[in-house]
């Protein structure tokens, strides 16, 4: 998210071209959704993107997929619908080009409203449903930067009950970080492991922020010992020298360390996300990133 608030294949004509036999339609169909699962992997979360995705969300995400990504996580969900599309032809459409509906962030939700934005979530065919800040007014944001109103008690109960909302419908729930989870609050309490220590992990995981972790001066490795098998997921963004947002291996952060313990922090997949892009184009970002996951072994 900006600093928050700051900031296929063509199996079938090269078979010809090789003077191959010709094969039918079916199995050349076969060949290309084969070809595109090989050529394309990792995700984008969309907040990259999100001014594109506002304008021309069709064509943006086509250029995701042009640019090399498998899978994708949404950031726009509103009156009903991710980025102006129901959720069946949101699901249609990232199907028709080849990519998958992983998570999305729904920072709108409400146990009021719960289970109207769970079912929009199955319907579009993702597999995550992931809460970006502490909900229901609890995220603060001032002088000092982020923070949470009100007890990490109160946002347990509620991260709980959504939780098992979700699992009862086939989804799983996670909790995206950022740099104040890390850091003590008054009576000394680090958030996130007090999350992690009175949840169920049956019900309620973590979207580990790469960045916002090291940023708040916290080993994301020491943390998948600590609570191993907790961090579903990854966002994967870099930090420059100056300690600002940067696309996948142009920065400082040892994204090959990380990746080295990723069974034992439970991770399912990742996604490559830059909240602030600076003077370069979010679409250039993106390619240079998934050009940066080939650099340390990401697949």
């Amino acid at each position: 998210m900006k600093t928050l608030l700051s900031n296929l294949g063509i199996a079938g004509l090269l078979a010809l071209s090789l003077g191959c036999s010709p094969q039918s339609n079916e199995q050349t169909e076969s060949n290309e959704e084969t070809s595109m699962e090989s050529t394309n992997f990792g995700g984008l979360a969309l907040y990259t993107l999100r001014d594109a995705m506002g304008t021309d969300p069709k064509g943006t995400l086509q250029k995701v997929a042009d640019a090399g990504y498998a899978y994708v996580e949404a950031a726009g969900y509103a009156d009903g619908k991710f980025y102006g599309m129901e959720p069946a032809e949101f699901k249609s459409y990232l199907e028709s080009i080849g990519l998958d509906a992983r998570s999305t962030h729904m920072g709108g939700v409400t146990l009021e409203n719960a289970d109207e934005q769970i079912a929009a979530t199955k319907a579009a065919g993702f597999e995550y449903f992931v809460i970006p800040v502490p909900p229901m007014g609890m995220f603060s944001f001032g002088p000092d930067g982020m923070g949470m109103k009100g007890t990490p008690e109160e946002l347990v109960s509620i991260l709980t009950e959504i939780g098992e909302k979700c699992s009862a419908a086939g989804l799983e729930l996670l909790y995206h970080n950022h740099d104040f989870e890390f850091k003590p609050m008054e009576d000394g309490t680090i958030l996130t492991d007090y999350i992690l220590e009175n949840t169920d992990p049956a019900h309620v995981n973590y979207q580990m922020d790469l960045f916002w972790v090291t940023k708040a001066g916290a080993d994301p490795v020491a943390y998948f010992e600590k609570y191993p098998g907790r961090f579903k997921a990854w966002h994967v963004k870099d930090m420059s020298e100056a300690g600002e947002f940067a696309p996948v291996g142009t920065g400082t952060i040892d994204f090959a360390r990380i990746l080295a313990e990723k069974d034992q922090s439970g991770m399912e997949y990742y996604l490559v996300e830059q909240d602030n892009t600076f003077d370069l184009d979010p679409l250039e970002a993106i390619k240079i990133s998934h050009e940066g996951l080939k650099k340390f072994g990401f697949n």
